[in-house]
């Protein structure tokens, strides 16, 4: 393995094994059969709340159901951008596209995931509450890793910079003898 992987590189890439191929089924199973697709485990809260509190009619819950279908494979795409650009060694260590292409992911399914488990607290499905909290757990763990996570780049810029300016006379850095600039962290 690389060593300039960074853990929510890897983290992304467990979670990517995980969503990609249980959100792919969950869509298309949606895509073939619509009603049926909605109220199967994954997304009966949403159909027990489509048809509970907005009081649906047929094409619209299909209609609904596709909606549904479509954010979840826009979350298996996004995650499989990231698969994509993180295993091309090249991108990983110039850019950091594929560490926006899960940061997508990651606040499209928690969005996705969060409002799962509102409906079904609000319709007393236990179970799938459960699903949509686990999902949406690890969806936010995931993005606070990525938060509070470093960049190795950036820190060898940062100690470069720090180095430079140390050696610099207290006049040219605009810095008070002894003091902080405002600029640094």
């Amino acid at each position: 393995m690389s060593s300039n992987w960074r853990i929510s590189s890897f983290n992304g890439a467990l979670l990517a094994a995980y969503f990609i191929p249980v959100w792919t089924i969950i869509a298309f199973s949606i895509m073939v059969s619509p009603i049926h697709g909605l109220y199967e485990r994954p997304s009966v809260s949403i159909a027990f709340y489509a048809s509970d509190y907005l009081h649906l009619g047929k094409m619209t819950t299909v209609r609904l159901a596709w909606l549904l279908a479509l954010a979840r494979i826009t979350v298996v795409a996004f995650f499989g951008v990231f698969l994509a650009m993180a295993a091309f060694s090249p991108l990983r260590k110039t850019s950091s596209g594929a560490d926006e292409a899960l940061a997508v992911a990651l606040c499209l399914g928690s969005v996705l995931s969060f409002a799962s488990m509102m409906m079904a607290s609000k319709v007393g499905e236990i179970e799938a509450l459960r699903m949509h909290a686990a999902e949406l757990l690890m969806l936010l763990g995931t993005a606070i890793v990525m938060l509070f996570e470093t960049s190795p780049k950036r820190t060898a810029e940062s100690s470069a910079a720090k180095s430079s300016t140390a050696k610099a006379p207290a006049a040219e850095t605009g810095a008070p003898a002894g003091g902080l600039s405002l600029q640094q962290p």
